[in-house]
């Protein structure tokens, strides 16, 4: 097994600055900025994810190295700007966990269930000195729909603003239903639709389910199953039909069973 040690990333910072030097770098790397990067980030964070899934270790080592590197040059960038440097980032992570484990670097004792209260209401209190001091800000905006609804709906609910249970929820949801069914045009039925999803989101909430994840399991279940089908009927899958379609996805269902 790889004993832990202290990482040394100075070949990769100087490798970064040579591909943004407007001179001798290299023209790709040279003209991106945060907003045209941003999107490899999001990617390679899901590519660790998909390792993490596959349960590929080498694959992880690889993806976390291509992590890092967007790191890296985000880093790069701000320095180059004169806002910040890769060593400020260091310093303000490790200052957070510190700040923000204080059963673990202070004197604070804390059981093990209430750590995420503790870790949420450290957080709360960071927020009130910025300029924003609202218990939803700093929820991201590039959040998948789902788990950004879950976040701005668990901030909501730590100021008390929430169904006193489940049943409240539940009772939202046929509401938004409802509305979907009553709504008269285009933009009017993608409004309520996104209500309705916010409201089934809730429900999740309530049950301490997470929805992206459940939905992610749903849809996995869903491919799995069709492509079941798929693989029963051949070239033929698309002209049968829609019931003996039904009777191959009856018949996927079963063999999960089994």
């Amino acid at each position: 097994m790889t004993e832990p040690m202290d990482a040394d990333i100075t070949s990769l910072t100087q490798i970064m600055a040579q591909l943004r030097d407007p001179q001798t770098g290299c023209p790709w790397d040279v003209e991106q900025n945060f907003a045209t990067i941003a999107p490899y980030t999001i990617e390679e964070a899901y590519e660790v994810a998909d390792a993490i899934e596959r349960n590929d270790l080498d694959g992880l080592k690889d993806e976390l190295g291509d992590l890092l590197l967007q790191v890296i040059f985000h880093s790069q960038m701000a320095s180059e700007l004169g806002a910040f440097n890769l060593q400020d980032v260091v310093d303000g992570i490790c200052g957070k966990m510190v700040r923000r484990h204080p059963h673990v670097f202070g004197d604070t004792d804390v059981a093990g269930k209430h750590v995420p209260e503790n870790w949420e209401t450290i957080k709360a209190a960071e927020r009130s000195g910025k300029e924003d001091p609202s218990a939803l800000a700093g929820v991201a905006l590039a959040l998948p729909a789902l788990l950004r609804a879950q976040k701005i709906q668990k901030r909501a609910a730590r100021t008390g603003f929430d169904w006193p249970d489940k049943s409240g929820a539940r009772e939202k949801i046929i509401e938004e239903l409802q509305e979907v069914e009553d709504a008269t045009s285009a933009e009017h039925i993608t409004e309520e639709i996104g209500d309705l999803l916010f409201a089934v989101v809730n429900f999740a909430r309530f049950h301490r389910v997470e929805a992206e994840h459940a939905l992610k399991a749903a849809s996995a279940k869903f491919e799995r199953r069709f492509r079941d089908m798929e693989a029963s009927a051949g070239n033929a899958f698309a002209a049968l039909s829609l019931e003996a379609k039904e009777e191959l996805w009856q018949q996927a269902k079963s063999k999960e069973t089994q």
